[in-house]
C-alpha cells in the first residue's frame, strides 16, 4: 500500500530516471551510439585507404594501356618482353627492382 502511494507521489522522478537511463543507453550502445560511431569511422578510414590504392592501380593500368595503344613504344615493349619472359641477351645481367 505504501509502495503504491510512493509511486503516485513520485511519478515525475521515476519517469525522469527511466528516460535518463533510456537515453543514456541509446547514446552509448544504440545503432547511432558512440560505439557504432567509432566502428563506422574506422570502416570509413579503411574504405578510404582502399579507394586510394585502387585509384593508384587504375592510373597505372591506364598509363600502361596508353603506352601500348597510342604509339608503339619499343622501349616499353622491350621492358615488358624481358619482364614477362625472363629474357635477356647473352652475357647480360638482369637486375629486377621492385
Amino acid at each position: 500500500m505504501e509502495l503504491i502511494k510512493l509511486l503516485k507521489t513520485k511519478k515525475l522522478i521515476l519517469l525522469n530516471i527511466f528516460l535518463t537511463l533510456y537515453v543514456g543507453t541509446n547514446l552509448i550502445g544504440g545503432e547511432r551510439g558512440l560505439i557504432s560511431y567509432f566502428e563506422k569511422k574506422n570502416l570509413e578510414k579503411k574504405l578510404s585507404n582502399k579507394k586510394f590504392e585502387l585509384s593508384n592501380k587504375l592510373n597505372e593500368l591506364e598509363n600502361e594501356n596508353k603506352l601500348l595503344s597510342e604509339k608503339i613504344d619499343l622501349d616499353y615493349l622491350d621492358t615488358l618482353y624481358r619482364q614477362k619472359l625472363k629474357f635477356g641477351k647473352r652475357d647480360e645481367i638482369l637486375i629486377k627492382l621492385e
